[in-house]
């Protein structure tokens, strides 16, 4: 992909032969009950050759990122994901149920998130790129660049790996990641969109869209349905649901780490 090029030109590459404005045949969204268990579930289906862990507990490789799940919270559990961070760092859980963490692990981080899952296929219409601006898919030489945005503007962990997930787009001002948007877990059916952000100064110019859109395109045209997670707080779900995806269920987070 040549650099500076086109919403429109990437949009149509990642969908060669895709009808954005009809709803392929069959493309009814699947069974979502895989969902209710997110990481768990990915690190056991379609990630399941990235798992460190055993079937009490998974983790992503700590350069990747500190997602991780358990099937059930059970002491047993617990105490193998207490291990996987005794070698690796702390890790993320995202749950349905409150959390029923034993004492043997410091809780570093709570919240609330929603999982949102798109409601339609297709219907997507790229922005035009203004001229000072050039987008392009990120390569593992914009690593770097990609965790320094990703700390700056928190939208969710981002490690030197994790684009190793799937493909990523950024926009650039000269030299400077502005903005990036990618996928990361994936389920038979599903296909995470993250690491939606944007530089605080570039913020306003429809950058999110613009490489949301690219990345539902490229999603849909494999057949799988959009989804995501994002903090109950942040007033971006109001751009989501714009492109079509609705609140499905509202989950815990913790980042926990052994005391030992």
């Amino acid at each position: 992909m040549p650099d500076g090029a086109q919403p429109n030109e990437i949009f149509d590459a990642a969908t060669a032969g895709f009808d954005a404005e009809t709803k392929p045949p069959g493309s009814a969204i699947p069974d979502t009950s895989m969902l209710d268990k997110p990481i768990w579930n990915a690190l056991s289906t379609r990630h399941l050759g990235l798992a460190q862990g055993d079937a009490r507990a998974r983790r992503y490789p700590p350069e990747i990122g500190p997602l991780s799940g358990i099937p059930e919270q059970t002491e047993e559990n617990y105490a193998a994901l207490g291990e996987l961070t005794r070698s690796g760092g702390a890790v993320a859980l995202f749950s349905l149920e409150e959390f029923r963490i034993p004492a043997s692990l410091t809780v570093l981080r709570s919240g609330a998130l929603y999982q949102m899952v798109r409601q339609v296929k297709g219907q997507l219409a790229p922005v035009q790129l203004a001229s000072d601006a050039a987008l392009r898919q990120l390569t593992t030489e914009d690593a770097p660049a990609m965790v320094e945005l990703a700390e700056m503007t928190e939208p969710g962990p981002f490690r030197l790996r994790t684009i190793e997930l799937g493909n990523f787009y950024g926009i650039f001002h000269g030299t400077r990641l502005a903005a990036m948007a990618g996928k990361r877990m994936h389920w038979p059916g599903f296909t995470e969109v993250s690491a939606v952000c944007t530089h605080p100064e570039a913020r306003g110019r429809s950058y999110a869209r613009i490489l949301m859109s690219i990345v539902i395109g490229e999603i849909e045209h494999t057949g799988d349905t959009a989804m995501l997670h994002v903090f109950t707080a942040n007033p971006a779900i109001r751009l989501y649901e714009t492109l079509g995806f609705a609140i499905r269920k509202e989950f815990h987070l913790a980042v926990v780490q052994s005391e030992g």
